[in-house]
C-alpha cells in the first residue's frame, strides 16, 4: 500500500499539520510513505519530510509555482498518482489543502473523506474515524476504491521525526492550460505575532462576554504573557471584532493545546466541537450556569475584567521570579 501526503509550506518551514499527518501515515507501517512539497525556492525542505519519515520526497520546485493555488498542486498530485500508482493521498486541515484535496477528488473521481481525526490499517485498506453529530459520536470512515484522499482535522496528531533521511525525486509539473488561468496579483498577511492557533501550546481565546472589541486587548496581554495565541468565537469574529483566522468552532479551526482559557464564553457546542481536545480547560465568566464550565477543567466564576489584569500581573511576577 502506497500512501502520498501533501506537504504545505509557509517560506522556509513545512507545516506542523502536514508532519503530523505525515509521521502518522509513515507509522501506520502499510507501505511506502511518500512525500510532494511544490512551490519555488524549497531548498531544505525536503530534509525536513525525511526526517518525519517520508521514504521519497518529490518535489516541485518552479517560480511558476510559486504562488500558493490550489490548481497547479491538483496537477502536481494527479501526475504523481498516475506515474506511481499511490493507493492514498492525505492532507492535514488548512484553507490551500482543503481546495487541493476537492480539486484532486474531482480530478481523479477519487473519493474523499475529511475532518479526520485518526486513521489506521484495516482489513484490506485504510480505515479513518471522524466525529459525527457535532462530535457527539466517533464513526469509521472507509473507502470504496483507490485512490483514497483523507483530509485530517487541524490538531489530530502531533509530528513525530524518525530520524530517517528519505531519497528526494525533482520532477516538473504539466500544468494543465486551466490551472495557469488564475492569477495571484496580491497576497494580504494579518499582522501578527507569535504562534498560530493551529500550533500553540498555549491558547487564550475571547467571547462575547468581553463586551466589546477593544477588550480583546486583554486577552491578547494574558495571551502574550502566557507566551499563546489568542482565538476568538464566531459571534466575535461575526460582530467584526477579531479576524477569521483565529475563530475556534464548527465553522472555525479544531485546536488541541496544553492549556484552553476561555474568557467570556458560553460554550455552545459550535464552539465547543473546536476545542474540546484540549488537554486542560480553564473557563471565566460571571453566569455560572454557562454551559462551558460542564467541560472545563477548571471554573472561575466572576467578571473577567478584574480576573484576567490580575491573572496576567500573576504570570508575568511568576515568569519574572
Amino acid at each position: 500500500m502506497s500512501i502520498l501526503v501533501f506537504l504545505e509550506h509557509h517560506e522556509d518551514e513545512l507545516q506542523k499539520g502536514s508532519l503530523a499527518v505525515l509521521s502518522k501515515a509513515a507509522s501506520l507501517g502499510a507501505g511506502d510513505v511518500a512525500g510532494v512539497i511544490v512551490g519555488s525556492g524549497l531548498d531544505g525542505l525536503a530534509a525536513q519530510a525525511g526526517a518525519h519519515g517520508a521514504a521519497t520526497v518529490y518535489v516541485a520546485d518552479d517560480p511558476k509555482l510559486s504562488a500558493p493555488l490550489p490548481q497547479p498542486r491538483v496537477d502536481a498530485i494527479a501526475q504523481l498518482v498516475e506515474a506511481h500508482g499511490f493507493e492514498t493521498v492525505l492532507f492535514g486541515q488548512s484553507i490551500l489543502a482543503a481546495d487541493v484535496a476537492a480539486g484532486l477528488a474531482a480530478r481523479l473521481e477519487a473519493g474523499l473523506n475529511w475532518q479526520l481525526t485518526d486513521i489506521a490499517s484495516g482489513d484490506g485498506g485504510l480505515v479513518g474515524t471522524q466525529s459525527a453529530l457535532a462530535d457527539s459520536v466517533v464513526v469509521e470512515v472507509g473507502w470504496r476504491s483507490t485512490p483514497r484522499l483523507g483530509l485530517f482535522r487541524a490538531g489530530a496528531f502531533d509530528p513525530v521525526e524518525h530520524g530517517a533521511a528519505g531519497a528526494v525525486e525533482s520532477f516538473e509539473v504539466e500544468l494543465q492550460e486551466h490551472s495557469v488561468a488564475a492569477e495571484m496579483v496580491e497576497q494580504a498577511h494579518a499582522e501578527e505575532s507569535g504562534p498560530s492557533i493551529e500550533d500553540a501550546n498555549v491558547i487564550v481565546a475571547g467571547g462575547r462576554g468581553l463586551g466589546e472589541p477593544e477588550k480583546f486587548a486583554l486577552v491578547e496581554d494574558l495571551a502574550k504573557a502566557l507566551g499563546g495565541a489568542v482565538a476568538a468565537t464566531r459571534a466575535v469574529v461575526d460582530a467584526g471584532w477579531y479576524p477569521y483566522s483565529a475563530q475556534v468552532g464548527q465553522t472555525g479551526k479544531s485546536v488541541s493545546p496544553t492549556l484552553y482559557v476561555a474568557c467570556g464564553i458560553s460554550g455552545a457546542i459550535q464552539h465547543k466541537v473546536g476545542m474540546q481536545s484540549s488537554k486542560t480547560i480553564v473557563a471565566i465568566n460571571k453566569d455560572p450556569n454557562a454551559p462551558i464550565f460542564e467541560f472545563a477543567d477548571l471554573g472561575v466564576v466572576g467578571d473577567l475584567h478584574a480576573i484576567v489584569p490580575k491573572l496576567t500581573e500573576l504570570v508575568r511576577a511568576r515568569k519574572g521570579a
